[in-house]
């Protein structure tokens, strides 16, 4: 029988001494675990849900740049919105029942693509070769206008979209993407998730009855608006032919 080696022994005993410290200090670790929900969180499920609510609109409102991707159900019919958004205005893309046209809002100046449904000759979208490509710049005296303006507009978009109706109450902790959320569930039905990272922003609506759903993304993020070229406008003057109010 070989002999053991006093070092090898020594070796063997403090090797075998490391294991049962690591092991005994990991059994600790999980005994003691409280497996806090808001470890690591900015705190907002312990507020109430209007605290949670009004902390929510005031970092929404607390930066310029948003983008927003919705789909709706309005009145029975798919809607669409899809812009990204900042404190000069926005630029992106409506699609109202199948039908898409660009949008674009440059300071008081508001742009759509010529060949969008809301120019109309009788109940279809104007095609005209003329317009093709072209953008057409709304008149701000037109009905249109105003229409048009507050999916540019981050404030009134958000006014209109995340103010829902009746009490809020703490729903369920989820997440959107990879972010932790907690949910706010109103009292008619829809759900507000606001982050629990970071800035508390609301990420996601889902409105009640299956009428869509609207995430809120790139909070603060760079956003450029631009008017177009000049000879990419076409300017029809006082009022859109025939945009109805």
């Amino acid at each position: 029988m070989t002999a053991n080696h006093p070092g090898r022994a020594r070796r063997m005993a403090v090797v075998g001494a490391l294991s049962a410290g690591l092991f005994a200090t990991g059994a600790g670790l999980t005994g003691c675990s409280s497996e806090d929900p808001d470890a690591g969180t900015n705190g907002m499920a312990k507020l109430s849900a209007a605290k949670i609510h009004t902390q929510s609109r005031a970092a929404a409102d607390s930066v310029a740049s948003v983008t927003v991707d919705a789909d709706l159900v309005v009145k029975g019919q798919p809607y669409k919105i899809d812009m990204k958004l900042n404190s000069d205005g926005g630029t992106g893309e409506i699609t109202d029942d199948g039908v898409s046209f660009r949008l674009l809002r440059v300071g008081d100046d508001v742009y759509l693509q010529a060949d969008a449904a809301l120019l109309k000759e009788g109940d279809k979208p104007a095609k005209s070769s003329k317009l093709s490509d072209k953008y057409v710049k709304v008149p701000e005296d037109d009905p249109l206008y105003k229409r048009l303006r507050v999916y540019t507009d981050k404030g009134d978009l958000l006014d209109m979209l995340l103010d829902l109706p009746g009490k809020l109450t703490k729903g369920d902790r989820t997440e959107v993407g990879k972010v932790r959320t907690i949910q706010l569930a109103a009292a008619r039905g829809g759900t507000i998730d606001v982050s629990l990272e970071g800035e508390p922003y609301p990420l996601r609506l889902v409105r009640a009855g299956g009428a869509g759903t609207l995430k809120l993304s790139e909070w603060g993020q760079s956003v450029t608006v631009e008017a177009p070229a000049k000879s990419d406008v076409v300017d029809f003057g006082e009022q859109l032919p025939k945009s109805g109010s």
